[in-house]
């Protein structure tokens, strides 16, 4: 990394692992901008699910690469929505980025996504089963993709935010 790009982390994970409430917490820290790439790419083409029915994922995938590559270009904080990994163009933009995986145990999760009205865990499955197949399925993802991973099942999102920020001041 070049001294003349901007300071940034980017973190990925499941949903539920607290990628935005860390996130916040850790541009703070460094003090740089705090940026959602599912939030920009609503905020310019709409809800997701409506993307999904009218475009399909391939298509959504696509509109998420192009703000994750915005995002990474302008530096911050920036936290990918937990199936960006899923794209290899996405991960092709990562490779040189300091990624942090934010992981989270089953059992820590289920208290996190009860009744958070998250659109991929609807439907006749078990939510908590939905999520631990989804995890499972893309964990390999992530692994590929990070630098250092932290765990957020059980330890305070403000102690685990400082280490993140401590972390990459480290790395400047």
């Amino acid at each position: 990394m070049s001294d003349d790009r901007p300071l940034t982390v980017v973190l990925v994970g499941p949903m539920g692992a607290g990628k935005t409430s860390v996130g916040r917490r850790v541009a703070k820290h460094l003090g740089v901008p705090f940026i959602d790439t599912d939030r920009r790419v609503v905020a310019r083409y709409g809800p997701i699910p409506d993307i999904f029915a009218a475009h399909g994922e391939a298509h959504f995938r696509e509109l998420e690469r192009a703000a994750v590559a915005d995002a990474v270009r302008e530096g911050g904080v920036v936290s990918l929505g937990g199936g960006a990994v899923t794209d290899s163009g996405t991960r092709t933009l990562l490779r040189d980025e300091p990624v942090v995986f934010l992981s989270v145990s089953r059992e820590a999760v289920a208290e996190r996504i009860r009744g958070a009205g998250r659109p991929l865990l609807v439907g006749d499955e078990d939510p908590l089963d939905r999520w631990e197949r989804i995890m499972h399925a893309r964990q390999e993802l992530y692994e590929q993709v990070s630098t250092i991973e932290f765990d957020t099942s059980r330890r305070p999102m403000a102690r685990i935010a400082r280490e993140i920020a401590d972390w990459r001041r480290g790395l400047s």
